[in-house]
């Protein structure tokens, strides 16, 4: 990892745990003695985020939601505010995953939409994009993870496209066990990296079957600057070690 970049690790729950296991993974995960020089992120489905921010009160643990509608309120059934997000103490926000792109049929406008809503209300968008194997295969890679980013921030100046997180998830690789090659991650992300400007100095992370037992091979990469977790986030025990192994190669 570029050390002009802090490392961060985004735990993203996804639909998993209730809030009597919400509090009990997050009382585990800060009993493991978690190492200062990475941010830590970790995003449970709405319904514990009100559990998890009481839980991580006394640490320097952030707290994340997995999406978010752009509106303060509204007559928009089963939708969750910026506003709702701050007040349960939320700093970032997970935006565009592959899966509400692909399930919910989340378009490009409605991510840049929602990136410049939290952006506006003072919340980390965590901005991910990615290719499917068939573009991959058709060599697509590079054109699609570029548009995507273009379309997320589009209308963002420097300074506010500056204070994004990015991610770069190759849609054939999350939750498959089958990783991108990190010096192929790195390249790609150095392509997202160029392709607007501000997103020089943002963290760029890397999502897509990262365990405790490769984050290292991604974390030596100079563009690859933490990890969008998914499966490997749910056990506390094997977190930590994830997160050990970034801090020791960061």
């Amino acid at each position: 990892m570029n050390a002009a970049r802090r490392p961060l690790i985004v735990g993203n729950w996804k639909m998993h745990k209730t809030v009597a296991e919400t509090r009990a993974f997050i009382a585990e995960l800060l009993a493991a003695n978690l190492p200062e020089e990475i941010d830590l992120v970790v995003a449970p489905p709405f319904t514990a985020l009100g559990a998890a921010h009481e839980a991580l009160a006394e640490s320097t643990v952030a707290l994340g939601a997995q999406t978010m509608h752009e509106g303060a309120q509204g007559p928009f059934t089963g939708e969750i505010s910026p506003v709702m997000l701050l007040e349960l103490g939320v700093t970032y926000v997970i935006l565009g995953h592959s899966e509400r792109r692909l399930l919910f049929g989340e378009s490009d406008a409605w991510v840049n939409s929602r990136v410049r809503s939290a952006i506006a209300h003072g919340i980390t968008p965590i901005v991910a994009v990615g290719e499917t194997s068939k573009e991959r295969q058709a060599g697509q890679t590079d054109r699609r993870v570029i548009a995507q980013t273009v379309a997320a921030l589009d209308g963002l100046d420097a300074t506010d496209a500056a204070r994004v997180v990015m991610a770069y998830e190759p849609i054939w690789a999350i939750g498959t066990g089958a990783n991108c090659d990190p010096v192929e991650a790195n390249r790609v992300m150095g392509e997202i990296r160029k392709s607007v400007g501000g997103l020089n100095d943002v963290p760029i992370l890397y999502g897509g079957s990262m365990k405790p037992e490769n984050v290292a091979s991604y974390a030596q990469q100079p563009d690859i600057n933490g990890g969008l977790v998914g499966g490997a986030s749910l056990d506390p025990v094997g977190f930590a070690a994830l997160i050990e192994a970034a801090a020791r190669h960061a």
